[in-house]
C-alpha cells in the first residue's frame, strides 16, 4: 500500500474523519455533514471504535465518510486499536482511495500530530491482517502488503514523511511476527527461527551465527540441550549483532526465550489447551522482530540478540523431574518441574549474552509463568529488575505504545525459594505463589550480577483473544515496546 501526506485530500473517494468523545463533537458532527451536503445532525456519540457512514452528495467532496470513535481521552493505544478495528471491520469495502483526516484528533499539536499518525498507520496496516495462513480456500491475494481494499492512503496530517515510513517498517515486522507465532509447530520449528534470522540479517544488515547441537555440546550449553533432547527437531542458539558505525554507540543484548512447542516434557500439560503453546517463542519473536527493526530504521545503536530455542517434546531421552544438569555459566540445576524449561534455555542464553557481550543493558523476554497472568491480568507484562532508571525508561516507553509493564520485586527473601540441596539452584519452587518472581530470581543467577538486567515476563500479552480473530492469536506484543525504548536511548 501506497501512503503519502496530502494536506488537500484530493481525488480521495472515502475520508475517515477520527473524532474525540469531547465538548466539540456536536459541532463537529453538524459541520461534517454540512460538508457532505446533509442536513441536520448524525447519530454518532464517538464512543472508542464507534463507526457512523455518511453518504456525501454529489460534488460535495468524497462519496463516502466514515466518522470514527476514539474516545474521551485519545492516546497511542486507543487510536491504534480504533483503526486496527476499522480496517479489519471495514477494509475490504474500502475504494482504492482513502483519505484520514487528522486535524479535528490532534490539531496544531505537533507532537500529537506525529504520535497519533503514528498510532493510526499502524493500526489501518495490522487490521488488514489475515490469519488464514494455511486455509485451502480464503480471500483473493492482497494488492499489496497492509491492504484489503485501499491502495492509497492519503494523510491530512502535520506529522512527518519519517513518522510514516516507521509506522509502515513496524507494521509490516509486526504482521511477519504474528505470522511467525500464529504458524503450527510442525510449521515452525527452531531451525525455522534460524532462517528467520539468517534471511532478515541478510536483508537488513546484521551478522547472524547459529550453533547446532554439536557446537552447543562443545560450548557447555548443557540447559538448551537437555530441553530439547526429548525432540526430533534440535536446540539451536542464535546470535545476532546489528552494529552500525560509530563511535560510543549504547550496547544492549536482548534475549528472547524460543520454545517452538511446549508440551511440558514429563511434567506433561493438559490437553485442554496446549495447542496455544505454539505461542511459547513470543519472547524469541519479539527479539527477532525488534532486530530487524531497529536495523531498518537504522537507530545508532549497538544491539546484540540472543534466542536460544528448542521443542519441549517427550520421549524416552527426555529430561526428567530431579535430573541434574549443567548449564552454560557452570552452574548445576536440579529440575523439580520440566514444564519450568523456559528459564533453562534462557540462563544459557542470557550467560551468552553478558560473557560474550558484556553488554551495558541486558533485556530477556519470555512466556514464562502463568503466575504473571494471575497477576497482572492479559493488560501489562510483569516487569523485574534492580535498576529503577531502567525500570522507568520501560514503563514509560510501555504508556508511550500500549505495551504495559508493571514492576514487581526481586527482594533477596525469594531467592531462598530457589535452593536446591543437591545442585547450585532448582529451577522451580513448587508453590502457588510468586511463581514469576521466583522465575525471575532463577533467572537473576545467570546475569553474573548484571546491574542493568530486566526481565519482562510477556506471558498474558503474547498471545490472547481479541476482536480480530476468532480463537486465540498472536499480537507481536514488544517489539514496538523495545523498539521505542531502544530510540529514546539514543534521541
Amino acid at each position: 500500500m501506497e501512503i503519502r501526506i496530502d494536506p488537500d485530500l484530493q481525488e480521495v473517494e472515502a475520508m475517515i474523519v477520527p473524532l474525540v468523545q469531547d465538548s466539540r463533537l456536536a459541532d463537529r458532527r453538524v459541520k461534517l455533514a454540512e460538508r457532505a451536503g446533509l442536513d441536520g445532525d448524525v447519530d454518532f456519540e464517538g464512543e472508542l471504535k464507534e463507526v457512523a457512514l455518511l453518504y456525501a452528495r454529489p460534488g460535495k467532496g468524497p462519496r463516502r465518510v466514515y466518522l470514527l470513535g476514539v474516545g474521551q481521552e485519545p492516546d497511542f493505544a486507543s487510536v491504534l486499536l480504533a483503526f486496527r478495528s476499522f480496517a479489519h471491520r471495514y477494509g475490504k469495502k474500502l475504494p482504492t482511495r482513502v483519505g484520514i483526516f487528522f486535524q479535528y484528533l490532534t490539531g496544531a499539536d505537533a507532537d500529537a500530530a506525529g504520535t497519533l499518525t503514528d498510532a493510526a498507520v499502524n493500526g489501518f496496516l495490522l487490521g488488514a491482517y489475515n490469519l488464514g495462513l494455511y486455509k485451502t480456500q480464503s480471500d483473493p491475494p492482497e494488492e499489496a502488503p497492509g491492504s484489503r481494499g485501499a491502495a492509497l492512503l492519503q494523510l491530512r496530517t502535520d506529522a512527518t514523511a519519517d513518522v510514516v515510513e516507521r509506522a509502515q517498517a513496524t507494521a509490516d515486522v509486526q504482521r511477519r511476527i504474528l505470522d511467525l507465532v500464529n504458524a503450527p509447530a510442525n510449521k515452525v520449528t527452531p531451525q525455522t527461527l534460524v532462517q528467520w534470522a539468517v534471511d532478515a540479517g541478510a536483508q537488513w544488515g546484521f551478522s547472524v551465527t547459529a550453533y547446532d547441537r554439536a557446537q552447543l555440546q562443545e560450548m557447555g550449553a548443557e540447559a538448551l540441550l537437555a530441553v530439547g533432547r526429548g525432540s526430533a527437531h534440535p536446540p539451536q542458539l542464535v546470535v545476532m549483532e546489528y552494529k552500525p558505525e560509530g563511535e560510543a554507540l549504547p550496547k544492549v543484548a536482548l534475549v528472547g526465550k524460543g520454545i517452538t512447542f511446549d508440551t511440558g516434557g514429563l511434567s506433561i500439560k493438559p490437553s485442554a489447551n496446549m495447542h496455544h503453546m505454539k505461542s511459547d517463542m513470543g519472547g524469541a519473536a519479539a527479539v527477532l522482530g525488534t532486530m530487524e527493526l531497529v536495523a531498518r530504521l537504522k537507530l545508532p545503536i549497538h544491539l546484540i540478540g540472543v534466542v536460544p530455542t528448542a521443542e519441549n517434546a517427550v520421549d524416552a531421552s527426555s529430561l526428567r523431574p530431579g535430573d541434574v544438569i549443567g548449564s552454560y555459566s557452570g552452574k548445576t540445576i536440579e529440575v523439580i518441574d520440566t514444564d519450568a524449561e523456559g528459564r533453562l534455555i534462557l540462563a544459557d542464553g542470557l550467560a551468552y549474552a553478558k560473557k560474550h557481550f558484556d553488554p551495558e543493558i541486558l533485556i530477556d523476554l519470555a512466556t514464562l509463568t502463568g503466575s504473571v497472568i494471575g497477576t497482572l491480568g492479559y493488560h501489562a507484562a510483569g516487569l523485574f529488575t534492580h535498576d529503577d532508571a531502567l525500570a522507568q525508561a520501560l514503563t514509560a516507553a510501555g504508556e508511550q505504545t500500549g505495551e504495559r509493564v508493571w514492576r514487581l520485586p526481586l527482594w533477596p527473601v525469594y531467592a531462598d525459594e530457589m535452593k536446591s540441596d543437591v545442585a547450585d539452584i532448582k529451577n522451580y519452587h513448587g508453590k502457588p505463589y510468586a511463581g514469576a518472581i521466583t522465575a525471575a530470581k532463577f533467572l537473576e543467577a545467570f546475569t553474573n550480577e548484571h546491574p542493568r538486567w530486566a526481565h519482562l515476563d510477556i506471558a498474558g500479552v503474547a498471545f490472547g483473544s481479541s476482536e480480530f480473530s476468532s480463537m486465540q492469536s498472536a499480537t507481536a506484543w514488544g517489539v514496538r515496546l523495545l523498539t521505542t525504548y531502544l530510540s529514546g536511548l539514543v534521541s
